[in-house]
């Protein structure tokens, strides 16, 4: 629908510069005026509300029917004092369009006061077997040329040398370029033929501005345009990248994810630190009479290691000895059968040495009873008085 609505646009646009007329002759005086100003406005109105035609749309072939080609030289070109418009080509890649390419097209919309800017570009195979490969397609870089506002009309599969028989079909006065010489293995410059006919003028690059440095950024940040791409949903398959690498350049993207998470989340702290230390200080607070009641001396916790200490004190000491036992004999032997292990008690030593000397002191009381003299001499003995002991005994004492 849109096609359509603009094929009719063109038509009617055509139609209209047909009725105006274009440096017609047999207008002469204010018609001719009036006459050019109102195809100026058109031309000028169709830049704004449509793309430029192909030279072979029905708006372009009209307006080269139109123009009654001659010979404009360069001082009728400056002065603007030519009966039409000038016709100035200019032609490249275009290969990604930007700004040094639509720079590059307004000098040459400017270079005289009436131009009619015609813009010629490569196809894909004279582009690729002169220059190498491009990044756009050849209907890429069409639209993307026909789209820019200085542009009148454009020329699709435009040639790479130039030669009489372009020059004259279409119309072309001027051509415009930047002034480094173009090699090509049957010339050393491209644009010599046009230098000599005095038809070629000079246009400035931009510098800093192409097409080869757009791509060396992108070679050079390769990493970051690939995981962008897997970022906004592009397979690995469509941008050649192996399983690995995929899974490594996924990794970096949820790293990534996360430090912008924490760099976010230092920013929301920093905002509300006053609120957040104000309740870290309330619940420190908390923490801690939690902590005391739990494990101060007072707490949970030792009121129940004093209780499990006593109950394992009294675990551990000895068991008392038993009581109602009865008595031991005289011989110092218990009535109740031993056992081994038992916990009894030895008999005292007194009831000891008092069993062992029971038969000496039966012994000395029957020799007091029945033999008196006896006695009395074993009682002189246990005195130290039997004179048998004084001649035995000798003083060796040194001081007598």
């Amino acid at each position: 629908m849109s096609r359509k609505r603009s094929r009719l646009n063109e038509e009617e646009m055509s139609s209209t510069l047909s009725d105006v007329g274009c440096g017609e002759g047999e207008k002469n005086g204010s018609e001719t005026s009036f006459t050019t100003s109102t195809s100026q406005v058109a031309l000028e109105t169709q830049s704004l509300i449509m793309a430029a035609p192909f030279s072979t749309d029905p708006m372009a072939i009209a307006e080269r029917e139109r123009c009654h080609y001659g010979r404009i030289t360069r001082a009728q070109a400056l002065a603007g004092t030519a009966h039409r418009k000038v016709r100035v080509y200019s032609d490249g890649i275009y290969d990604m369009f930007h700004q040094g390419h639509a720079r590059q097209l307004q000098q040459a919309k400017t270079v005289f006061p009436n131009v009619y800017l015609i813009v010629g570009v490569c196809s894909d195979d004279l582009t690729h077997s002169r220059k190498g490969r491009t990044v756009m397609t050849e209907e890429e870089r069409y639209e993307a040329v026909r789209h820019c506002r200085y542009v009148d009309e454009v020329v699709c599969d435009a040639p790479w040398e130039y030669s009489e028989e372009f020059l004259e079909k279409h119309k072309i006065d001027f051509v415009a370029h930047d002034d480094i010489p173009y090699t090509t293995e049957d010339c050393e410059d491209t644009y010599a033929l046009i230098k000599a006919k005095d038809m070629f003028v000079a246009t400035q690059r931009t510098e800093g501005v192409s097409t080869s440095d757009i791509v060396a950024r992108i070679v050079r940040d390769y990493d970051i345009y690939v995981r962008r791409n897997l970022a906004r949903g592009y397979s690995a398959k469509e941008l050649n990248v192996s399983f690995l690498n995929e899974k490594k350049f996924r990794l970096q993207n949820k790293m990534d994810e996360l430090k912008d998470k924490g760099k976010k989340v230092m920013t929301d702290i920093g905002e509300k630190r006053v609120d957040i230390l104000t309740k870290w200080e309330e619940k420190s607070r908390e923490l801690i009479g939690a902590f005391l009641l739990l494990f101060g001396p007072d707490g949970r916790l030792s009121n129940i290691w004093n209780e499990s200490k006593g109950r394992l004190m009294q675990a551990l000491s000895q068991p008392p000895s038993p009581r109602g036992s009865p008595p031991p004999s005289e011989n110092g032997d218990s009535h109740s059968p031993t056992h081994r292990g038992s916990s009894s008690p030895p008999p005292p030593k007194s009831r000891r040495f008092e069993t062992l000397y029971e038969p000496q002191a039966d012994a000395s009381s029957s020799e007091r009873v029945g033999d008196p003299e006896a006695a009395a001499q074993r009682q002189l003995t246990d005195d130290g008085s039997d004179d048998s002991d004084d001649e035995e005994y000798q003083d060796t004492s040194p001081y007598l």
